[in-house]
């Protein structure tokens, strides 16, 4: 699947940035993570497919997507940027502090509520970030990988 473009790929070159290969090797890393990565998984993964790939030239990478607004940069407490690709629908994050897994969730109530919040308080909400922070129920920890 080699000729087949990444999502971000595709955003990149619509908007306008010179596709180099390792930008490409790095857009098609984040494109196939579902794990919000930081940029040292980033550059773990995209060395695999290209051992030539610097790290300085992932965080460069990184900082230019995220300034063309389709890379979104997240703070999950944990002292590490992570990055998913702009969502095309709102969703809120709930963290596992021990794995630093990452669920993707929306629920209506919660974003009913939050509107609700807003107007008692006399505003109209425009937008949100909602982070929950939890251990699994059943108390194992494990690492993710």
């Amino acid at each position: 699947m080699p000729d087949q473009k990444a999502k971000l790929e595709i955003l990149c070159i619509e908007r306008g940035l010179k596709m180099t290969e390792q930008r490409r090797v790095i857009a098609r890393v984040l494109s196939d993570s579902s794990d919000h990565p930081d940029v040292e998984a980033v550059h773990r993964r995209a060395t695999a497919i290209d051992a030539n790939i610097s790290i300085a030239t992932v965080y460069r990478t990184v900082r230019l997507f995220e300034e063309a607004g389709i890379l979104a940069k997240h703070d999950f407490g944990d002292g590490r940027a992570r990055y998913e690709e702009t969502p095309d629908e709102h969703h809120d994050h709930l963290i596992d502090i021990q794995s630093g897994k990452v669920v993707e969730f929306h629920n209506d109530e919660i974003e009913e509520l939050q509107r609700k919040i807003a107007e008692k308080a006399g505003y109209r909400l425009v937008g949100h970030r909602l982070e929950l922070y939890g251990v699994p129920l059943d108390g194992k920890i494990g690492r993710q990988k």
